[in-house]
């Protein structure tokens, strides 16, 4: 989560190349690093791996591009806030999907913690960088996002978290690349201060954050999985104030209060056999 929360961060933070442009770059060099990955530990890509893999890759290349343009228009702040509503759509869906079924206990701490994340959007309102029009975009990340943690739970009954994080990589670079190319923004080499952070990016929020995050979905329920983004828009506007600078109002530190709280609530009441549990 601390991964994927500077990943936004990082993304504005290269201004010298367009959104598109950063998931561009940003995504093949993640894409070589897994499959090379693979490859030294004897278990190269498979092409069953990339069919089983096609719908998760492609919501995530739909919800890395829909991100960073968002954080490009608002804040870091409500771009992290708006995407991890995700979990309530989890939570109405999983019974259905995998037969998780949720205590009550988490659905009101859930609930707790997803209006604290509104405190903190509401408390951004009139900051300096706030747009309606990223909100939008931030938005719409949220069924991308639901879908890759969908597809992403799902490809566990057929390949290991490692196949999947391969295939996924270099479908979401496929996926993104006509975008990037349409949008004329990758035709400007980036200069080697930016393939330094597009290179932290791919390996630390991107390469690292997914194999865990693969891994991990195998091991708990996907609503947990997925109610623990909801630590990522808390640490994201930390990291945006103090490496973009970016303001915080005291409301939105209240709302974080309440995130943390309630994601507290939930970890601290799961049981402690949580993989036998899954099984």
């Amino acid at each position: 989560m601390v991964g994927w929360a500077a990943s936004g961060v990082i993304a504005k933070g290269i201004t010298e190349l367009g959104p598109l442009a950063v998931v561009f770059w940003r995504m093949w060099v993640y894409a070589v690093i897994v499959l090379i990955f693979l490859k030294l530990r004897g278990t190269p890509l498979r092409k069953e791996s990339l069919r089983v893999s096609l719908r998760g890759g492609i919501s995530l290349g739909a919800d890395i591009m829909l991100f960073f343009t968002a954080i490009r228009l608002t804040t870091v702040a409500n771009a992290t806030v708006i995407g991890s509503c995700q979990p309530l759509v989890m939570l109405l869906i999983v019974g259905r999907i995998f037969g998780e079924r949720p205590k009550r206990h988490d659905w009101i701490l859930a609930v707790i913690a997803i209006a604290g994340v509104g405190i903190v959007m509401f408390g951004s309102t009139g900051v300096p960088g706030w747009s309606p029009r990223g909100d939008l975009l931030a938005v719409a990340t949220v069924l991308a996002w639901t879908g890759y943690f969908v597809f992403s739970k799902l490809s566990s009954q057929h390949i290991e978290s490692s196949q999947y994080t391969g295939a996924t990589a270099l479908i979401c670079a496929l996926f993104a690349t006509p975008f990037a190319v349409a949008s004329g923004q990758v035709f400007d080499m980036p200069s080697a201060n930016a393939w330094m952070w597009l290179l932290i990016l791919s390996v630390g929020p991107g390469f690292a954050s997914h194999m865990l995050m693969n891994w991990a979905l195998v091991q708990i329920p996907a609503w947990l999985g997925s109610t623990l983004t909801l630590a990522i828009p808390v640490t994201a506007t930390l990291m945006a104030w103090a490496f973009l600078g970016e303001q915080i109002a005291v409301l939105q530190l209240a709302g974080m209060a309440v995130v943390l709280f309630a994601l507290g609530g939930i970890v601290l009441g799961q049981p402690k056999s949580t993989k036998s549990d899954v099984d």
